[in-house]
């Protein structure tokens, strides 16, 4: 994906992109009216020389500050310090608001919608005074922690410029060995597309709507990364280029005939050995990845000449029941202990939907992951099951949100490996020894008490 020529450093061009949906506040101040009347009044008697200070509001973050004050509180402001409440509980009441908890859908909950629409309309890493108001364990990527206690220099911090950390990763097939007769290479040669992101934007089953498909391309093609797309929204939109992958499905192999030009690389979508040995003949000199359930026989795919797979979670991250970490990482240590683990290239995707999530899913084992709900999110879809509603916006308004998100997402990656004293995030790839497992380190330290796992 780089393109030829003089050196450059990699950077994301961002500019704010407001919401053009509004976003339902976190809270709803309830007032009421006719005591806020009466104490004001009293107010006003009690110090007839101070105004200023008998209407003073107890609010430092401007929910009061209309010219009406709380006749017309402003709920976007509130942040729920619950000032005004501890001062004035017989008039306002501050609670949480059920609009806002319907942002989410089962798997993407309302406070990380929150966190993905800041980061797609600025751009920048979600910090706040307060810290973090989540939860500090749970299930799937939530019961996995980073460890980044290691001391390193202080310049090590990519996210200034100080000092270059490089997010480029290959994505190809890598043979094990090179064999020359005469000074050339003979056999197997390296087949690589090198992105400047670990991750690619993946079109979703539910919405491969032509915009999408469209916004997803051209936001691929600025990042200098991938974007998966159905084969018949590709040649239905004329859409070309190194950036996409196509994706084809056992009902679309009569539309390799209506390519116009053979792709860089596509992705079978579901093992098939018959169509992926007949796509690799047909298209010898295009990549060719199989899209397959996490749980498939990893080893057993890459014996029949398979390089390059996307590992396929559903949207909460788990297939049967198992977690996509823990199948990648089986996945990973089973290549390694065959000696062919440099030969393959893993992507992943399935329930990874905060920034945090794409450095914990490398270290298990993945090369990039696929990112299908997060650009949803930043593009204020609303889900409604399997359904998914896009808001009219322009294509230029779509594409600078998910590059925006882009580059926060890209920031926090550098965050973390700057933490680790890593000047790549290729060297992040399966270091497990980086992972700290909430169950692990609670059996260890409960496990001999009685009562623990009960």
């Amino acid at each position: 994906m780089s393109s030829a020529g003089a050196y450059r450093r990699y950077r994301i061009a961002t500019e704010r992109a407001p919401d053009i949906v509004p976003v339902p506040p976190r809270f709803r101040v309830e007032v009421r009216k006719a005591r806020l009347i009466r104490h004001v009044l009293r107010a006003l008697l009690e110090h007839p020389g101070s105004p200023r200070t008998a209407l003073s509001r107890p609010c430092v973050y401007g929910v009061f500050s209309r010219p009406v004050g709380g006749l017309a509180p402003r709920e976007s402001a509130c942040v729920g310090c619950l000032r005004c409440t501890v001062e004035h509980p017989e008039m306002v009441r501050v609670r949480r608001n059920p609009d806002r908890d319907r942002l989410g859908e089962p798997y993407l909950k309302a406070e990380e919608i929150e966190t993905l629409l800041y980061e797609a309309a600025t751009g920048r890493v979600p910090v706040r005074g307060a810290g973090y108001r989540g939860r500090f364990g749970g299930s799937g990527w939530d019961g996995i922690w980073l460890d980044m206690s290691e001391i390193v220099r202080p310049t090590r911090d990519g996210i200034h410029g100080r000092e270059f950390i490089s997010t480029t990763v290959d994505i190809g097939e890598k043979p094990a060995l090179l064999v020359f007769a005469g000074g050339e290479p003979v056999g197997a040669t390296p087949r690589l597309v090198s992105v400047q992101l670990p991750f690619v934007l993946d079109t979703p089953r539910e919405s491969s709507s032509p915009r999408l498909v469209r916004v997803l391309a051209e936001a691929a093609r600025r990042l200098e990364t991938l974007a998966v797309v159905p084969i018949a929204a590709a040649i239905e939109l004329s859409l070309v280029g190194p950036h996409l992958v196509l994706r084809v499905g056992a009902d679309d192999w009569s539309r390799l005939e209506h390519l116009p030009s053979p792709p860089a690389m596509i992705e079978l979508d579901g093992w098939d050995e018959g169509r992926f040995t007949a796509l690799s003949q047909k298209l010898p000199g295009t990549l060719v990845a199989v899209r397959a359930e996490a749980d498939v026989e990893v080893l057993e795919l890459v014996r029949r000449g398979v390089h390059i797979l996307h590992l396929q979670a559903g949207r909460d991250g788990s297939v049967a029941g198992q977690f996509l970490g823990e199948l990648v990482r089986s996945a990973h240590e089973r290549l390694v202990e065959a000696g062919v683990r440099e030969e393959v290239t893993l992507i992943g995707s399935g329930g990874l939907v905060m920034a945090e999530h794409v450095p914990k899913a490398i270290a298990c084992g993945l090369d990039a992951v696929a990112l299908d709900l997060p650009p949803l999110a930043a593009l204020q879809a609303r889900f409604h099951g399997d359904r998914i509603e896009l808001p009219r916006a322009s294509s230029e308004w779509s594409v600078q949100r998910i590059a925006n998100l882009a580059n926060s997402w890209r920031d926090q990656l550098l965050e973390v490996l700057g933490a680790m004293g890593m000047r790549e995030v290729r060297r992040l790839r399966g270091e497990v020894g980086r992972l700290m497992l909430q169950n692990e380190l609670e059996r260890e330290a409960f496990g001999g008490i009685a009562g623990y796992g009960v």
